[in-house]
């Protein structure tokens, strides 16, 4: 009878560290998923754009961002999507593993241009995307930066014959190493 006991006490406490390590690891990953609970960001509500990061944003680690703009953001079409990231961002990404996905497919580019000096990143794409899709920037073989932080990648876009002027799509609050 006291090894039944025993036994009973130990399945429990098994069960309840399991579950506890369950949703620890969870909810680490959940947090990289989308901009959060973001209340002093100088970005209101409307411009902020969802996100997430595949490999959890660990600082120094390889990673793959992606970057989501809802169709409700896509009023006219799309020929260019433009990348501004901040000075202080010191990650490295890889040209040749950028891509455009319009509801989950990926799009034909023509070029992508990573351009260090003025901290941004241009995707020029072979067919202009119609408005009212969703679209996903997938950065693939991202290096995150060495240190955590909050880093705020802005959204622009120029439209097919458009005034060449890139016009505000939204920004992603990337948080790096807050996990």
């Amino acid at each position: 009878m006291l090894s039944t006991k025993s036994f009973v006490r130990r399945f429990i406490s098994a069960v309840a560290v399991t579950g506890c390590l369950i949703t620890g690891f969870s909810v680490g990953s959940w947090a990289q998923s989308n901009p959060g609970l973001t209340i002093f960001s100088g970005v209101e509500r409307e411009n902020l754009l969802r996100y997430y990061l595949d490999f959890g944003g660990r600082p120094g680690n390889w990673d793959r961002y992606r970057l989501r703009i809802p169709s409700q953001k896509m009023e006219l079409g799309v020929s260019q999507f433009t990348v501004n990231y901040p000075d202080y961002y010191d990650g490295k990404f890889d040209e040749e593993e950028i891509e455009v996905r319009v509801e989950g497919e990926a799009v034909p580019l023509s070029e992508v241009k990573w351009d260090k000096e003025y901290h941004r990143i241009q995707i020029y794409l072979q067919e202009p995307i119609l408005a009212g899709n969703k679209v996903e920037l997938v950065l693939s073989n991202v290096k995150n930066p060495r240190f955590g932080g909050t880093y705020y990648f802005e959204c622009r876009a120029m439209s097919p014959g458009d005034v060449p002027l890139p016009r505000y799509i939204g920004t992603w609050i990337l948080t790096i190493g807050n996990n």
